[in-house]
């Protein structure tokens, strides 16, 4: 684990969070998809980050390795926010998150992808979760994404 320390994750937000994700968790494989949609809608370039997609023929929305993916990236990002206040750090196994620091280096991600990342899941849990969304529980969101990226960056690096 790293020891990236969850200051400022209060019980309110991590109740906030842990009361919308059970409420989105049976429809994550849409939600997830949309997530990456949205990203790509919001910054058509990112799809150049994705090898998968590079060469692609069908729409974005049909290719098959897409929706794996999308899927993997959005339950990390909601388990990892889950569990930060209860952990007390971002809870991504430490060889997962070397693994997903080199990656993202490899693949020249920077600040404003992981902005664009941040906009996008936020609409798509305001969407998934309409009655429940307040600014209160999109800064819950916002800071255990925070934190994530933060675990994430501090293992940007090449793979050694």
């Amino acid at each position: 684990m790293n020891g990236l320390e969850s200051r400022g994750f209060t019980a309110e937000q991590e109740a906030l969070v842990v009361k919308s994700w059970n409420a989105m968790k049976k429809n994550s494989a849409e939600l997830s998809l949309k997530f990456f949609l949205k990203i790509f809608e919001i910054a058509p370039s990112a799809q150049k980050l994705f090898s998968f997609l590079r060469d692609s023929k069908v729409p974005v929305e049909q290719n098959p390795k897409l929706k794996p993916h999308a899927m993997s990236v959005f339950l990390m990002t909601c388990e990892s926010a889950v569990q930060l206040r209860k952990a007390g750090k971002v809870t991504v196994r430490e060889s997962n998150l070397k693994k997903l620091g080199a990656t993202h280096f490899k693949y020249g991600v920077v600040d404003e992808h992981f902005e664009v990342t941040k906009f996008a899941l936020l609409e798509t849990i305001k969407e998934a979760v309409p009655e429940m969304w307040s600014p209160a529980m999109k800064n819950a969101w916002g800071e255990a994404y925070d934190q994530l990226v933060n675990a994430i960056k501090s293992e940007m690096k090449p793979s050694s």
